[in-house]
């Protein structure tokens, strides 16, 4: 293998075997192997990085984040998949995709209403809205129970007309007339806060 050094000339540079060795020493917790793994590498994980349009100061710490992953997970290195050097790339590759991700996510605005905790309940309001509860159970309890049913399913399940119609085997004229005669029976009974 053949690396430019600082004046352009070719100087050899370490084999694959080499490579893959430093990369072993690592496993085995050797710093002198992981030292010169990392002379070798860092500046050029760094430079790969700054190709995929990292700042600097990122590039920087990223390859930080690369050589220590190396150190501590050499173990998991297999020479028969990849070599050192696709290995290194690859979590350099991932690393940059990790940061893109964290800065993608807008940050939280701490003044957004859907964030802010509910307010409590005054106990009065409590006390009145368990009133209002009780009163419309006990005009719900006066309706014919086939009144109650298209109720339930109108209003608790969501259901249109039209499907409460199909689901209970009756016209939808029926349907709509026996809801509407339920909603006259409850306005009789309920002031008109409770509806």
């Amino acid at each position: 293998m053949s690396v430019p050094d600082s004046q352009g000339q070719d100087k050899t540079g370490p084999t694959r075997e080499q490579l893959d060795a430093w990369v072993e020493g690592c496993a085995q917790k050797n710093r002198t192997a992981f030292k010169a793994m990392f002379e070798y590498y860092a500046p050029r994980v760094k430079g790969y990085l700054k190709r995929l349009a990292t700042d600097d100061a990122a590039a920087e710490e990223l390859t930080q984040e690369v050589m220590l992953t190396v150190w501590r997970k050499a173990g998991q290195f297999d020479s028969r998949q990849a070599s050192a050097s696709t290995w290194i790339f690859r979590i350099a590759r991932n690393r940059r995709i990790d940061m893109a991700r964290r800065h993608a996510k807008p940050d939280l605005d701490a003044e957004e209403p859907l964030l802010q905790p509910n307010e409590t309940e005054a106990p009065d309001d409590a006390a009145h809205a368990r009133d209002r509860e009780d009163r419309v159970r006990a005009a719900l309890a006066s309706l014919p129970d086939d009144q109650v049913q298209l109720l339930r399913l109108a209003f608790f399940d969501g259901l249109s007309h039209s499907e409460i119609a199909e689901k209970e085997g009756v016209p939808l004229g029926t349907v709509k007339s026996r809801i509407r005669l339920a909603f006259g029976k409850l306005r009789g009974q309920l002031d008109p806060g409770d509806i």
